[in-house]
């Protein structure tokens, strides 16, 4: 009965680990792949740009907001709200940071996320496409794949700010802020990145969000190992790549986790 009971309860931490490790699958693969670098290289430069201004703007809107609010004095309770100051402010500038770069990389970047995902299905399955690739259809395919993006960071925006707002409900409101946008924002990840393979594939927002469902611990666990690299300095720069070709190889590896079950 115990073996039973830590067997059951070993499941979900190992669809956790398995889905975790996905996007260092990915590292692993490319150094295996270096063909793909090339595919790499323009989202790359358009990370590190955006990162940069993002940064940059961020710093100012730190300082701005220690100016506006930070006490000088140095009785007690001056030097206490001004590290509360401080506090709100790094926070403040963090998340924006964060987003901003999460926003505006991954729209940017979507026609090459896109064409990635496809070489990178290419190389695990050994199949190969049969449509070749030319700069007619990049582009086509760039502006449909550019249109979703812009639908999809929409609502994520929209979504984001309907959840900070309920931060100004008395009592509760900051709590329960606490726990629904880390959630959403892992959730995110997973839609923003699952369908490069997902869209490809032809599959509309309803069914990508029952495959999601499907696997719920392992898409945590995927979501999660992308939001750890979004938080490392200078890992940020290849997050997006390494999340896109982690997700093919979850959707390449997804009829072997099903006949585990």
């Amino acid at each position: 009965m115990i073996r039973a009971v830590a067997s059951t309860a070993v499941k979900p931490v190992a669809g956790f680990a398995r889905g975790f490790s996905y996007p260092l699958r990915a590292a692993k693969f490319l150094r295996q792949k270096p063909g793909l670098l090339k595919f790499l290289a323009i989202p790359f430069f358009i990370n590190l740009l955006v990162f940069s201004m993002t940064v940059y703007f961020g710093l100012d809107l730190f300082n701005g907001i220690l100016d506006a609010y930070a006490p000088s004095t140095e009785v007690w309770y001056g030097v206490l709200l001004y590290y509360l100051a401080w506090t709100i402010a790094l926070l403040l500038t963090t998340v924006v940071v964060f987003f901003s770069f999460t926003v505006i990389g991954n729209l940017i970047a979507s026609p090459f996320n896109e064409l990635l995902s496809e070489k990178a299905e290419s190389l695990i399955s050994g199949i190969q496409d049969d449509d070749p690739f030319s700069l007619q259809r990049f582009w086509k395919e760039s502006r449909y794949a550019l249109f979703v993006e812009i639908k999809k960071m929409a609502v994520f925006v929209f979504c984001m700010t309907l959840l900070f707002g309920i931060n100004f409900i008395p009592g509760i409101g900051s709590l329960i802020y606490a726990v629904l946008a880390p959630v959403f924002t892992l959730f995110f990840l997973v839609i923003e990145y699952m369908a490069f393979v997902l869209m490809r594939k032809q599959m509309n927002f309803a069914e990508q969000r029952r495959y999601i469902f499907k696997h719920p611990i392992l898409m945590l666990g995927y979501a999660c190992g992308v939001f750890c690299m979004l938080a490392i300095p200078f890992i940020q720069f290849f997050c997006i790549p390494l999340a896109v070709v982690g997700a093919t190889l979850l959707w390449c590896d997804f009829p072997r986790i099903e006949h585990q079950k």
